[in-house]
C-alpha cells in the first residue's frame, strides 16, 4: 500500500476498536467503585481505590509493562541489531524474582501509611524532605519521555494506515486525556482487558502465519542470517562472546530499574494485597513468551523483503504487506491501544508524584483528600500535553535519547526505595549523596558516549563493557556506604566527646 493513500477497511477497523476502547474509558468511572467517589480521594482516582485482585492487575501491570513502543521497538531492534536486541527477554525473566521479594514488602509499608508513590515511601522512612523532592523529581523526569514513546508508536501505525499530519494523534490523545481525566487508573485497567487480548490474538496469529507465506522459521533465520552477514559488525543470529557482558548487565540493570518507575509503581499499589503481588510475580512472566514472539517479527521482515525506510516501520510494513487490510486494522489498533494503557497509567503515576510530593510537601500541605485528587487530575493533563508536545516539536531520537537516560536515571532511585525495606543502617544524607553522584555520573558518561546504553572500561589494559546505568547505580552505592561510614564516625566521635 502507499503510504500517503488511506487504507480505508484498515481505518474503519482501528476507528471502530478505537470508539470501543474510548467508550469503555468514560465508562471505567462506575466499574470496581469504592466507598468513596472517584474524585473524593487520591486513593480512588490514582489507585483505584487500592483494590484490584489478581487478573485485574495482571492485566493492568502487563498492560502498561509492556507496551506499545515495546511491540514497535523490539522487532526494530532486532531488525537492525540481530541477537542482541533479544536482552529484553531475559531482562523480563529477571525483573520477576525480584518484583516477588521487593514489591510485597513495599506494598505493605505503602498500604499500611498510606503511600501513593514511591517518594511517599521514602519520606515516610528517612523524614527527608530533599531526599523525597529528589525521589519525586526522577520519577517524573524519567515517565516524560517514556509517554512520548508512546505516542511514537502510535504516530507509526496511524502513518501506516495512510493518515498524515499530526491531527490524528492529538485527538487520539485528547480523548485518553478527557476519560483518564475522568476515571483515574480504572480507565486504563479496564482497557488493558482488550489491549492485552488484541495484542496475544495479533502476534500468535502473526508467528503462526507469516512463516508459512515466507516458507518456515527454517528460511526466516536463513535469510536474516544472510543479511545480517552482509552488513557484517556485531550483527547476527547469535551474540558475539564481546557481547555476553554487556548483553547480560543491560538485561540486570533494565530488571532493576523496571519497576522503581510510577506507572509499574502504580500498579502494585493499587494491588488489592501483598499475596497479589506474588501471584502476578508468578503469572506474568507468560508476557515474556509474548515478547520472544514479537521480537521474531525482526526476522520476518527480512525473510519478507521488505523495503524499510526507518527500523520502526518494521512491524507496520510487515502487516500490510502479507495481511488482509481488515487484520492489519486489527493489528494497528491493538498496538494503539497498547500505547493508551501504559501513557495513562505513565501519566497517572507522575500526577501523583507531583501532586503528594510536590504540591501538599511545599505548596499546599493542608490540602484535603479530595483537593489532592483535583490536583492530581489537573496534573496528569499538563503531563500528557507536554509529552505530546515532545513528540510534535521535538525529533524523535531526542525522546529516544532521553529515554534510555531516564533507565540511567530511574535506577539511582533504588537504593532510596529498596534499601530501608531490608536494614535501617543508611540514613537520608547518605543516600541523598549517592543519589546526585550517581545520576551526574551516569548522566555524564552517557553523554560522553553519545547517549548509547553501554559504556566500556578499561581495567589493567583489559576492556569491559557494561550498561551504564548500573555503573552509575554502583558508584551510588559505594558513595552511600563511604559517606554513612563518615556520618557514623562523626556521630561516635560526638558521643565519645559528651562523655
Amino acid at each position: 500500500m502507499d503510504g500517503n493513500q488511506i487504507n480505508w477497511t484498515a481505518l474503519s477497523v482501528f476507528i471502530f476498536f478505537f470508539v470501543l476502547v474510548t467508550v469503555m474509558g468514560f465508562w471505567a468511572s462506575n466499574w470496581q467503585a469504592g466507598k468513596t467517589a472517584h474524585d473524593a480521594h487520591l486513593d480512588e482516582w490514582g489507585l483505584g481505590g487500592r483494590n484490584f485482585g489478581t487478573w485485574i492487575t495482571w492485566f493492568l501491570v502487563g498492560g502498561d509493562f509492556y507496551t506499545a513502543y515495546t511491540v514497535i521497538a523490539v522487532p526494530a531492534l532486532v531488525y537492525a541489531v540481530g541477537a542482541y536486541g533479544f536482552f529484553a527477554l531475559p531482562y523480563t525473566i529477571l525483573v520477576y524474582p525480584i518484583v516477588f521479594v521487593i514489591m510485597p514488602r513495599l506494598w505493605h509499608v505503602a498500604a499500611k501509611s498510606g503511600h501513593v508513590t514511591a517518594a511517599d515511601v521514602v519520606y515516610g522512612r528517612y523524614q527527608s524532605h530533599p531526599l523525597e523532592l529528589a525521589i519525586a523529581l526522577t520519577g517524573v523526569l524519567a515517565t516524560m519521555p517514556y509517554i512520548a514513546l508512546q505516542l511514537v508508536g502510535m504516530e507509526v501505525v496511524i502513518k501506516a494506515l495512510g493518515l498524515t499530519g499530526e491531527l490524528p494523534l492529538a485527538a487520539a490523545f485528547v480523548i485518553l486525556a478527557l476519560y483518564t481525566y475522568k476515571a483515574g487508573l480504572r480507565a486504563p485497567a479496564l482497557i488493558a482487558f482488550v489491549k492485552d487480548l488484541m495484542i496475544y490474538i495479533v502476534v500468535l496469529v502473526a508467528v503462526v502465519l507469516v512463516p508459512t507465506k515466507l516458507g518456515g522459521y527454517g528460511q526466516v533465520f536463513q535469510v536474516a542470517g544472510e543479511a545480517f552477514a552482509a552488513k557484517g559488525g556485531a550483527t547476527g543470529l547469535v551474540l558475539k562472546p564481546a557481547q555476553f557482558l554487556p548483553y547480560a548487565s543491560l538485561a540486570l540493570g533494565s530488571a532493576l530499574a523496571a519497576f522503581m518507575y510510577p506507572h509499574t509503581l502504580t500498579g502494585i499499589f493499587a494491588a488489592k494485597s501483598a499475596n497479589t503481588i506474588r501471584k502476578n510475580a508468578v503469572f506474568l512472566p507468560a508476557y515474556t513468551v509474548l515478547l520472544g514472539l514479537i521480537a521474531l517479527l525482526g526476522y520476518m521482515a527480512y525473510a519478507a523483503h521488505l523495503p524499510i525506510k526507518t527500523n520502526n516501520d518494521v512491524v507496520p510494513a510487515l502487516f500490510n504487506a502479507l495481511f488482509p487490510s481488515w487484520f492489519s486494522g486489527f493489528a494497528f489498533a491493538a498496538i494503539a491501544i497498547g500505547a493508551l494503557v501504559p501513557a495513562a497509567v505513565m501519566s497517572i503515576g507522575a500526577a501523583n508524584l507531583f501532586t503528594r510530593n510536590f504540591w501538599k510537601a511545599y505548596v499546599q500541605p493542608e490540602v484535603s483528600p479530595a483537593g489532592e485528587a483535583k490536583v492530581a487530575k489537573v496534573a496528569s493533563l499538563v503531563v500528557k500535553v507536554g509529552a505530546l508536545a515532545f513528540i510534535l516539536f521535538l525529533p524523535t531520537k531526542f525522546a529516544l535519547d532521553l529515554q534510555l537516560l531516564g533507565g540511567v536515571w530511574i535506577l539511582q532511585t533504588f537504593p532510596s526505595v529498596v534499601f530501608g525495606l531490608f536494614f535501617n543502617w543508611f540514613r537520608a544524607p547518605a543516600l541523598l549523596a549517592g543519589w546526585i553522584v550517581g545520576l551526574v555520573g551516569g548522566s555524564w558518561i552517557a553523554f560522553a558516549d553519545g547517549i548509547k546504553p553501554v559504556h566500556t572500561l578499561t581495567i589493567g589494559g583489559d576492556s569491559v563493557s557494561l550498561y551504564t546505568g548500573l555503573i552509575a547505580l554502583a558508584m551510588n552505592i559505594v558513595v552511600a556506604v563511604v559517606v554513612q561510614l563518615a556520618m557514623g564516625n562523626r556521630q561516635a566521635a560526638a558521643a565519645n566527646a559528651a562523655r
